[in-house]
């Protein structure tokens, strides 16, 4: 299982989107992977959870490793798509937030290891100020300002490279291409 959660090797710089539920990190994904021509990496769990919501299940403690390995799945197929950049929509990391705030401040050993291990150049921390809008999936409108707590702590316990992005749409994309080609004048 380990190797399910492991990074293959790649010479790409590999951005973040990271924090609570509804606070664009999907829509900045798609917009930065266009941006920059590049591929972006898909949030798995939100696919794992559609699945699961189609044949009436609900997520449990069991579903954690399974979402976590096809996350990583995705971003090592993707790596190899990618041009200087890999855009992801989420990472391990990511997961052992949500893991420990749904199930009582568990996580499985192993996600926790290449949560940890796992490499990225720079995540982008979103803010809760744009406005929460409802779907299936999401479940937290009141949890807002304590999950992302819960992101910030993560970034800053396991020392992670992250800027915050605040503002409208607009506003973050601004601030994450700045930052993004930064990176990439360092780069190169």
């Amino acid at each position: 299982m380990e190797k399910n959660l492991r990074q293959h090797p790649s010479n790409c710089l590999k951005v973040v989107l990271f924090g609570p539920e509804s606070t664009g990190k999907s829509t900045l994904a798609r917009q930065l992977a266009e941006h920059y021509n590049t591929v972006f990496v898909p949030e798995y769990s939100r696919i794992y959870a559609e699945e699961q919501l189609l044949h009436n299940k609900l997520l449990t403690e069991n579903d954690v490793l399974p979402i976590a390995e096809g996350q990583m799945r995705l971003e090592n197929y993707f790596t190899p798509k990618a041009n200087i950049l890999l855009i992801c929509d989420t990472d391990l990391l990511e997961t052992k937030v949500y893991s420990e705030a749904y199930y009582g401040g568990v996580c499985d050993p192993d996600l926790e290891k290449y949560a940890i291990e796992n490499i990225y150049d720079l995540y982008f921390l979103t803010y809760i100020d744009i406005p929460w809008e409802a779907d299936a999936l999401r479940d937290k409108p009141h949890e807002r300002e304590t999950m992302f707590l819960a992101f910030e702590k993560a970034l800053k316990t396991y020392n992670k490279p992250y800027v915050l992005l605040k503002g409208n749409m607009e506003e973050r994309l601004t601030s994450a291409i700045d930052q993004i080609d930064e990176l990439i004048k360092n780069k190169t």
